[in-house]
Formats: C-alpha cells, sequence, structure tokens
C-alpha cells in the first residue's frame, strides 16, 4: 500500500507532527505486522523521529541546525540561496522506517514522525508513506 501526504508548511525551517496521518494509514493498511516507510519528497525537507511532549525539542532541534549549518554561507547561496536547506535535510534524512507490530505503528510512548521544513513556506510537501506486509502474515 502507498499513499501520498500533503503539507503546507507556514514558515522557513519548522518540524510538523503528521505522525496521527501515518497511523491511521497503518491501520486502514489492515497489515499485522510489516514496516511502514516515510519519505519526504524534495531536496530540502526530511523526515525525524522525535518526542512531541512540547515544544521544546523542536525548537531545541532547530537551533542547533541553525547553529550547525548557517544560512548565507554556502557555495549554492549564489543561486537558490537555500545552501542550508540542502544540508540539513542531507544531515536529518530523507526518510524513517517505522515497524508495524499488531496493526499498530510501533512508536514508544514519546516518538512522534515530524515532517522537516528547511525551506518554506510551502504551499505542498509530499511525503510518501510506503507499507509493506511481512510476508508470513
Amino acid at each position: 500500500m502507498q499513499k501520498i501526504i500533503t503539507i503546507k508548511t507556514d514558515r522557513q525551517n519548522g518540524l510538523y507532527d503528521i505522525t496521527s496521518e501515518v497511523v491511521s494509514l497503518i491501520r486502514l493498511s489492515k497489515i499485522r505486522t510489516g514496516i511502514a516507510s516515510v519519505y519526504a519528497r524534495g531536496s530540502t525537507a526530511a523526515i525525524m523521529i522525535q518526542e512531541n511532549w512540547d515544544q521544546s525539542v523542536q525548537n531545541d532541534v532547530l537551533a542547533l541546525l541553525k547553529k550547525l549549518i548557517p544560512h548565507g554561507v554556502w557555495e549554492h547561496d549564489h543561486q537558490d540561496d537555500n545552501g542550508d536547506a540542502h544540508l540539513k535535510a542531507g544531515l536529518v534524512g530523507a526518510s524513517e522506517t517505522i515497524p508495524i507490530i499488531e496493526y499498530d505503528a510501533g512508536l514508544s510512548t514519546w516518538q512522534n514522525i515530524f515532517l522537516c521544513e528547511f525551506d518554506g513556506p510551502r504551499e505542498r510537501r509530499e511525503v510518501v508513506v510506503t507499507i509493506i506486509a511481512d510476508n508470513q502474515d
């Protein structure tokens, strides 16, 4: 099963919780055991599993990436002024794999799935969710 989640982002850098959408697709698939691949389409976006108890962890992630990869100092900035966005997305990574355990996402209590926007705002970001069943089920 494969579905595309679309998201509108409202800031240049931000983390957007997509856990409920991914979990809904996993449950809809009726797969007992398998994996869900969550993949961000675009070279300036990423997927991250992180805590969502409060906004502080998300703020800390963005602050760390801003310190590690500042805006406006990269060769690519001369073309598109978004060299930092490409580097942040590459560092975080385009995808995460979530186990499916007993028809549900195998996330712990504090884990959530985030689309990471590094070159927004964007009218449309796409996240591809591919759900694969274990052949033994």
